[in-house]
């Protein structure tokens, strides 16, 4: 075989593998985060770009994800309008049990399923809620597993008031 061939399929399969390496594992900061319009998850994806980005992952079931909404909704709304968009993410496998949650709740932010967790699988979340914080750029700055209260949500206001002032 010609060598410049096989080094060129070498190549393709390297790029290949980093490709896909890239998202397997626990995510750290600092690592892209996979883009959810590819992820292919039910509902509209907002407009993201150049924006300072929460996502949290979370299922009707879950009592500290419960406790979690008033405090993301406090959050989309003192921020919306200075580059903040929150999508949360419903680990719910039948869409009923979401669409009762999000009716009694009413979140004024965005609300996405992955019905089969293939999102936060490729993202090794553990545990739910699961937040992850992206810069302006797409990269996880911050990631948080549970719902501490109060605590959690100053550490949120804290590092997204610090991302949307950086320009």
């Amino acid at each position: 075989m010609n060598t410049l061939p096989r080094n060129l399929l070498a190549g393709l399969l390297a790029g290949l593998a980093l490709t896909v390496s890239a998202f397997a594992g626990e995510p750290k900061v600092g690592d892209a985060f996979p883009s959810l319009t590819a992820a292919k998850l039910e509902g509209a994806v907002p407009e993201l770009k150049d924006k300072v980005v929460l996502v949290d992952f979370w299922a009707s079931w879950c009592g500290p994800c419960k406790a979690a909404f008033p405090a993301l909704k406090g959050i989309a709304d003192q921020y919306k309008d200075k580059g903040l968009v929150v999508v949360a993410v419903s680990l719910d496998e039948d869409k009923a049990d979401m669409d009762a949650f999000v009716n009694k709740l009413k979140p004024s932010f965005t609300i996405l399923r992955d019905p089969k967790a293939k999102l936060a699988e490729q993202l090794d979340v553990k545990g739910i809620p699961s937040t992850f914080i992206l810069d302006r750029s797409g990269k996880i700055a911050a990631i948080h597993t549970g719902y501490g209260g109060d605590s959690t949500k100053q550490e949120y206001i804290a590092e997204i008031e610090k991302l949307l002032a950086a320009k």
